[in-house]
């Protein structure tokens, strides 16, 4: 299986499975550079699942992107989450949403 990401730049790259993998292992092993194409890719796929596991394990940026994708869907339930995680970010956001 092939998943087609769209990149920032415009031109769209296909990502397999194996790939996938390969990146996933580098990042759990701190490899920065593949932490930020997982991040992207993710956030660019919409892939919430796999932005929450980079968020988990650190990543700010897939924090960020998370919150993010939550405000553009108005996702107050997500936003609540990631506030409760410490996100100021989505705390902020979510009081913009909600006047809380």
């Amino acid at each position: 299986m092939r998943l087609d990401i769209g990149r920032r730049c415009g031109r769209m790259t296909a990502v397999s499975d194996e790939e996938l993998a390969m990146l996933r292992e580098r990042a759990a092993v701190g490899d920065r550079d593949a932490t930020d194409q997982l991040v992207e890719l993710a956030g660019e796929s919409g892939d919430l699942d796999e932005l929450r596991r980079l968020a988990a394990a650190g990543s700010s940026d897939a924090a960020a992107v998370l919150v993010e994708l939550a405000a553009e869907r108005e996702d107050l339930d997500e936003l609540r989450e990631l506030a409760a995680a410490g996100s100021e970010d989505a705390q902020e956001v979510l009081a913009e949403l909600t006047d809380e």
